[in-house]
């Protein structure tokens, strides 16, 4: 390519438009938070949005006017719910956004689609979370075994699943969010998907997205579905003895994590074993392993899907 025409495509590609399906979820329990995040969104610069909100159980209503509204007859879970919106917006881009978070900037979508336009082997995009002028952002909201600084950028193999950009592609050729997991480990499984089919994964930490910081850890369900999820994200997606390999690493984890807590421990342990007893595919999903390719990728990249 001459720098004639590398200068010609770099300015074409500055004049095309940035259109964005953006899929937002929600129980209505929370409508301050959930205009809060629409009001930020319909602020966004340099794009055009398509945007739906998806009902988990209820009938969308008080949201601002244009946002298309799609009423799930019953709660499907997370993962499910966001899966049933994307049909609804167009877009070459698509956004996900929890109910309870918003965009504190006005060029968070454009920077982001900027990036996957100039490197379109990235496939999904999480930006930095934070709450601005809460306390200090928990290390568990930066995807990386190695936390290092928030602000840092780097692939990962992960991802926190509140705020999240991907090219339409890279979902439609993925399969998008695992939908039988209801919630807790769907951002590991569609990061690994990303990267089989053939693109990469990029924490973008230099552009933020607000949140507020809670303890996730309120409940038995979480340390069940914290553990039944795990295992299945091991039993979808890696064929044996590397799924057991992966389930092994993270049961010796937890184990010397919680060794003095087994109120923790024990609806633990209850979901590890339902992992194995429960089929972790909807009716009408096909079991799909990773492929050798991909998993060569991520291991090459710095992160064997194993560990």
């Amino acid at each position: 390519m001459t720098e004639k025409t590398r200068i010609l495509n770099q300015r074409f590609e500055s004049t095309r438009k940035y259109t964005f399906g953006v899929v937002v979820l929600s129980q209505g329990k929370r409508l301050d938070d959930l205009n809060r995040g629409f009001q930020t969104l319909l602020a966004q610069k340099g794009v055009e949005l398509d945007i739906v909100c998806v009902g988990n159980g209820w009938e969308p209503g008080g949201i601002p006017a244009g946002v298309k509204k799609l009423a799930l007859p019953e709660n499907l879970g997370i993962p499910a719910g966001r899966n049933a919106g994307v049909p609804h917006v167009d877009g070459e881009f698509l956004f996900f956004l929890d109910d309870d978070a918003w965009l504190p900037d006005d060029t968070t979508l454009m920077r982001m689609a900027q990036l996957m336009r100039t490197k379109p082997k990235i496939g999904l995009v999480q930006p930095r979370v934070e709450e601005p002028g809460g306390p200090e952002a928990p290390k568990r909201w930066i995807p990386r075994l190695k936390k290092g600084e928030a602000d840092h950028s780097s692939n990962v193999f992960s991802v926190w699943e509140g705020a999240v950009c991907m090219q339409r592609k890279a979902f439609d050729e993925c399969g998008g969010w695992p939908a039988p997991f209801w919630y807790a480990h769907e951002g590991i499984e569609l990061a690994w998907r990303v990267w089989d089919v053939g693109y990469t994964v990029w924490y973008m930490g230099d552009v933020s997205v607000a949140h507020p910081v809670i303890d996730p850890r309120r409940h038995d369900e979480y340390f069940y579905m914290n553990a039944r999820n795990r295992v299945w994200l091991a039993r979808r997606n890696l064929p044996w003895p590397f799924n057991w390999a992966y389930v092994g690493s993270w049961t010796v984890m937890q184990c010397l994590k919680w060794a003095n807590k087994p109120e923790q421990l024990k609806p633990w342990f209850t979901g590890w074993k339902e992992g194995w007893r429960l089929d972790p595919w909807s009716e009408d999903e096909e079991p799909r392993k990773l492929s050798g390719r991909g998993v060569l990728r991520m291991s090459r990249h710095g992160r064997p899907p194993i560990i």
